[in-house]
């Protein structure tokens, strides 16, 4: 089939997959459909949300569909009319087999990881948490299982020792966009390769990526400190590694910390002691060294740099912190 002929319908949600569908836009592709999310209510005045997929498909003037479920015979109806031969999703929901099977060319999807290491819903942190020096992303054919489809094609890329998950975010972001285009168009000229992720395999055990939980961002201050940087940097800025404060009247303050430094060096010091000049820093005596705290939020505040978090919130060394 000639390029930028496959009828295409683009399914995605957040941000993130903004960026593949303005790619394909741009690159001159037949998008004949856009489903996304149905609007929610958010905000204080419950307002309805538009999700950033349809903001963007009604920027471009592209056919919209929202379905409440994905298996609802008026939806397969309206999607079966679009007459697709290709489906490109971008972090959308798991779809149905009668969804994904549907073009003549399948349905593709694209995975912020190096599959098959880190399957799952939060690959872009894992990998920071777990303290990877590589990832990439990944175009695989969608099948009956979660993100165990044969790969078309993989990118790599280095992870920065600095990059928090939202750093990363953005550059996979456009990585990924531009292996969608070159996706789409090795499939609209019938040409590119299908690879079993289990020739892929280089260890027996590979690394899950499943979704993360409020209680999965605790902070375990007794953990090693390059583990702690890792994990702190990994879940910045969402969901966010948090930790909890326990005044001299045995209050308890929720922090939700962003950013952080380390210093390795020997010390005497409880693991969790708090110091700080109440200027310019703050650093919390951990395993091997300390880690200082640079820019954090308080339940129900700002979020704040740390010197001007230390203009309002004064002697914090005061505080006892929650070990785990």
């Amino acid at each position: 089939m000639p390029e930028n002929n496959l009828r295409i319908v683009f399914m995605g949600t957040p941000q993130f997959a903004v960026e593949s569908l303005e790619a394909l836009v741009n690159d001159g592709q037949n998008i004949v459909g856009v489903v996304t999310s149905p609007d929610k209510p958010a905000g204080r005045g419950q307002n309805l949300l538009s999700s950033p997929v349809k903001l963007c498909a009604q920027e471009n003037s592209l056919k919209l569909l929202q379905p409440l479920s994905l298996k609802s015979d008026d939806f397969i109806a309206e999607l079966g009319e679009l007459k697709a031969d290709l489906q490109v999703v971008v972090a959308f929901r798991i779809l149905p087999e009668i969804v994904w099977a549907m073009p003549s060319c399948g349905t593709f999807n694209l995975h912020a990881s190096l599959l098959p290491d880190y399957r799952g819903a939060a690959p872009i942190n894992w990998v920071i948490i777990n303290g990877e020096t590589t990832t990439g992303a990944t175009t695989f054919f969608i099948d009956h299982n979660i993100d165990t489809g044969k790969i078309i094609f993989r990118e790599e890329t280095d992870i920065f020792p600095d990059e928090s998950a939202g750093d990363l975010h953005n550059r996979l972001m456009k990585i990924g966009a531009r292996l969608v285009v070159k996706t789409v168009r090795a499939i609209s000229h019938g040409v590119y390769p299908q690879i079993g992720q289990s020739e892929l395999f280089k260890i027996k055990g590979l690394n899950p990526a499943p979704k993360i939980h409020k209680e999965d961002c605790k902070i375990n201050w007794a953990d090693d400190i390059t583990n702690l940087y890792n994990f702190i940097r990994g879940l910045s800025p969402y969901p966010t590694a948090w930790t909890e404060l326990i005044s001299d009247a045995n209050i308890t303050i929720y922090v939700k910390i962003f950013e952080s430094e380390i210093t390795r060096v020997q010390h005497n010091n409880p693991i969790g002691k708090i110091e700080s000049d109440n200027k310019t820093y703050l650093r919390v005596a951990v395993n091997s060294g300390y880690l200082y705290i640079t820019c954090l939020q308080i339940a129900g505040k700002k979020r704040l740099q740390i010197t001007d978090f230390l203009k309002g919130f004064q002697s914090p060394e005061k505080y006892k912190l929650v070990i785990k």
